[in-house]
């Protein structure tokens, strides 16, 4: 809570900063508020469950450990910032003040325990990156990513709304443990519109987390948004989705498993063969990454769809392996955009020769997306993989290592670019110290965590 709270403030504070025209201390004092909330949040863990609201917010474990890494990932996010948003727009508070209180949205999904407050902490979150999406007024692009943005969320919302209202009629209550004391009561029969409101909720859900077929915002809001706020919705934003996403069904729908077990699946099936078998034929770097994260959101379902002890554990060292790879990723691609003045996969040609070290976490970043040994993302598709097979789901682990074997290919096309291309000028890529400290940490991390990944597997 208190975390919420802090940054809550903060964003205030910015915006104050802003309109004092103090520039060049609102990403220093962001970056050093969300250092607070994140001591705030980690000194939580393990001090019980801490109900808030009367009951409807819960600040267990699973809240803490997500919400530091949504914060942790948020302030990374900002130390790319130095310089960045300086050359899209004059009112820099407006963005570190918007994304803040997108943040503390996605702190509420991750700790709801009531409906009524998944829904306002998703409103929270989702107006706050329509505004962002389009936050280049001039751009043609970011005004066709808010406005498709925008309707299409709208849309999703309303389905998410309608399930919630079906499921209040059945169970009558938004509480999590109350509704699944009605799911479980052997003397119950379930209400037909409470399986109604359940699926309308899977395809509101869906939308929030990318997954197919309810995909197609995505390539286009990515590309068309700033960079830096599609590495905030890439990672911030899909991490907290998916929290909120396994929150539910562990709480209240797990025995319902038989009803939407079928439909996830075949969702996380789709999501695969879309995001992976479309992601080959993109030439730009901005758009792959963007159909990479919706195959990324097929594999994060699979903690869902195996539903058990060990998901949200699989889920959080998967979204964290993500993250650190989409952070690193964005960030390079933010310095060569601006040096080569375009995203297209050929702008990597030569990288490894005008900037070694870019050209290193740039690879790392690919490798663990690709999920090789030795990476993060080779332990988080490992244990995405263990837990499927737990529950005896080889055929979708089959499917989900095709897959993972399709991927190599375009992610490997970026590698062979920065070092058996030749680039088209000499210049080197310049890098400030904020980028060699993000991009640093997020190697050392991607390697630290694929070599001695026992420090995650025992969280939850």
């Amino acid at each position: 809570m208190s975390s919420l709270i802090v940054i809550s403030v903060l964003a205030i504070v910015i915006l104050y900063l802003g309109l004092f025209k103090v520039k060049s201390g609102l990403m220093p004092v962001a970056v050093l508020g969300l250092l607070l909330a994140l001591g705030f949040s980690v000194a939580e863990w393990n001090k019980g469950v801490s109900p808030i609201f009367s009951g409807m917010m819960l600040f267990d474990n699973f809240a803490v450990a997500f919400s530091s890494l949504c914060i942790g990932i948020t302030a990374l996010i900002f130390l790319l910032s130095r310089g960045y948003f300086e050359k899209i727009s004059q009112h820099l508070a407006e963005y570190y003040t918007i994304m803040l209180f997108s943040l503390a949205g996605c702190i509420m999904m991750v700790s709801y325990n009531n409906l009524a407050m998944l829904f306002v902490g998703l409103e929270i979150m989702s107006v706050s990156l329509y505004i962002l999406a389009g936050i280049k007024k001039k751009d043609f692009g970011s005004n066709e990513a808010a406005l498709k943005y925008f309707l299409m969320g709208a849309f999703s919302t309303g389905f998410l709304l309608f399930g919630i209202a079906l499921i209040y009629g059945a169970s009558g209550t938004f509480n999590l443990q109350e509704i699944a004391n009605y799911v479980s009561d052997p003397e119950n029969i379930i209400d037909p519109i409470f399986y109604a409101g359940l699926t309308l909720m899977i395809v509101g859900l869906v939308f929030k987390v990318g997954a197919a077929p309810f995909h197609f915002w995505t390539p286009d809001v990515y590309e068309g948004a700033p960079t830096l706020i599609t590495a905030f919705m890439s990672t911030v934003v899909k991490i907290a989705g998916f929290a909120a996403f396994l929150r539910i069904f562990q709480t209240s729908f797990a025995h319902l498993s038989t009803f939407w077990i079928p439909v996830l699946t075949t969702i996380t099936v789709l999501t695969l063969f879309v995001g992976n078998l479309t992601a080959l034929y993109q030439n730009h770097f901005k758009r792959l990454l963007a159909y990479s994260s919706i195959s990324h959101a097929g594999y994060m379902l699979f903690a869902i769809v195996a539903l058990g002890p060990a998901s949200s554990n699989a889920i959080f060292i998967y979204a964290l392996a993500y993250a650190l790879a989409s952070v690193v990723a964005f960030g390079v691609l933010i310095l060569v955009e601006t040096k080569k003045g375009s995203d297209a996969i050929e702008s990597f040609n030569g990288l490894s020769k005008t900037n070694p070290f870019l050209a290193l976490a740039l690879t790392v970043a690919m490798l663990s997306f690709a999920g090789i040994p030795l990476t993060a993302g080779f332990i988080g598709k490992f244990y995405m993989f263990s837990t499927a097979l737990s529950q005896s789901h080889i055929w979708l682990v089959a499917i989900a290592v095709l897959n993972a074997i399709v991927a190599m290919y375009y992610y490997f096309k970026v590698i062979i670019a920065m070092y058996f291309k030749e680039a088209d000028g000499v210049a080197e890529v310049k890098v400030s110290t904020f980028y060699r400290i993000v991009l640093g940490l997020g190697l050392v991390l991607t390697i630290l965590l694929g070599i001695y990944p026992s420090c995650l597997t025992t969280l939850f």
